[in-house]
């Protein structure tokens, strides 16, 4: 398979960088969407707190008055990010009707729409784990798992009632969620795919790997 060229790791200037719940507002806000640009094009090592605070148009010890580090900042970004998927395909499957399949559907369609509206933030929330204290980690990896077990309590119930047929529920969840993630990296309407274009596609996809064969 071909690999996706680079994200360009902008968003465009009319689209939100940080969804409703991010309810930081002024100085706060401005320093979270500073770091999070710089940290989605070269990673939290790569970004230092100076040039955050430059961005955002404060000195570096005024930053501290918000956020207690650099790492406190990554972390709630993080923690923005992943509890609003996780509220997303929460509300998907609380919406879907008794059909796995349109359980599984909706979910996925919340997955991918997530990856394609908040793509940095998306993208920072996947590759910086490592760079989280372990209980800064755990706090994150917590919500992960909640959210992982949405997929797979669908996908359990659908093998139950013989609609799905998958060697390992978890391992459906795996995949289908890392062809969803991939969404951030790659989809801007510059490739001449619109979000519901890219959503109804993956949702099929989703579907035709758990539907049985025969």
């Amino acid at each position: 398979m071909p690999e996706a060229q680079a994200p360009s790791n902008a968003q465009a200037p009319d689209e939100e960088l940080l969804p409703p719940r991010a309810a930081a507002d002024g100085t706060h806000r401005r320093i979270l969407e500073e770091a999070l640009v710089r940290f989605g094009a070269r990673g939290f090592h790569g970004v230092s707190v100076r040039e955050i605070a430059q961005a955002a148009g404060i000195r570096a010890s005024s930053v501290y008055a918000h956020l207690e580090s650099k790492e406190q900042l990554l972390f709630e970004l993080m923690l923005i990010g992943h509890e609003e998927h996780h509220a997303r395909l929460r509300q998907a499957g609380l919406e879907a009707g008794p059909d796995p399949l349109d359980q599984l559907g909706r979910v996925v369609e919340a997955h991918v729409r997530m990856h394609a509206t908040y793509p940095l933030l998306c993208q920072v929330a996947n590759r910086e784990l490592a760079a989280l204290t372990p209980s800064s980690a755990d706090r994150v990896i917590s919500v992960r798992r909640q959210s992982e077990q949405v997929f797979t309590d669908v996908i359990s119930r659908g093998v139950r009632l013989g609609v799905c047929q998958v060697p390992d529920p978890w391992l459906a969840t795996a995949a289908i969620g890392a062809m969803g993630i991939r969404v951030a990296e790659w989809w801007d309407q510059a490739r001449g795919f619109d979000v519901e274009a890219v959503v109804s596609a993956y949702v099929e996809f989703a579907v035709r790997l758990v539907r049985p064969t025969s």
